[in-house]
């Protein structure tokens, strides 16, 4: 039964066409592979640049664009030997700034100033426990009473890490405010 259900889709799933036909889609596959392996013809010609109108200049141009390479090469140490023109060696990208470096006297490095913070609880005033117990439980959600309190009774603490420097003040403000002493490190 599974044989015959698949000889079915199989059948089913081939497009009808007939052998000469122009709907054959193997014949205009095959026409289009055809036009995209012509080999294409040679881009033409840069146009050519403003000509001159010295015939001296007309001249030259038309005589070196006759040259070969190894009659160029030839060319240009001629004319380099003639015209006394020095080689100049062209420092390359990675090489410039090393040299740079080597002539100048070392510049003092700034130290960088730290963006990232770790908020840690020293202490606190003891009227203050139970703002600076509530202030931790809801700094850290997952924390129950009881976690707050033992965390707040085990100081020196990290409260929180890696806060940006906008974020460790504005907390370190508000547990100043409450009587903490914080540090940020």
């Amino acid at each position: 039964m599974a044989s015959r259900c698949s000889s079915l889709l199989r059948a089913s799933a081939r497009p009808n066409f007939v052998a000469g036909s122009s709907r054959n889609p193997l014949s205009s596959r095959w026409l289009a592979t055809a036009t995209q392996a012509a080999p294409k013809a040679a881009p033409p010609p840069p146009p050519p640049g403003k000509p001159s109108n010295d015939a001296t200049v007309s001249r030259l141009v038309d005589d070196i664009s006759g040259l070969t390479l190894l009659q160029a090469a030839d060319l240009v140490t001629h004319l380099k030997s003639r015209l006394n023109i020095q080689e100049i060696a062209m420092p390359t990208a990675a090489a410039a700034p090393v040299a740079a470096l080597a002539s100048d006297e070392p510049a003092p490095e700034k130290p960088k100033e730290k963006t990232v913070f770790n908020v840690k609880l020293e202490s606190f005033e003891a009227g203050a426990k139970p703002k600076i117990i509530r202030e931790v439980k809801a700094l850290v959600p997952n924390l129950t009473l009881i976690d707050a309190k033992k965390f707040v009774e085990s100081l020196p603490k990290v409260l929180k890490e890696n806060l940006p420097k906008e974020e460790a003040e504005k907390l370190q403000k508000t547990f100043e405010a409450l009587g903490a002493v914080i540090k940020l490190d």
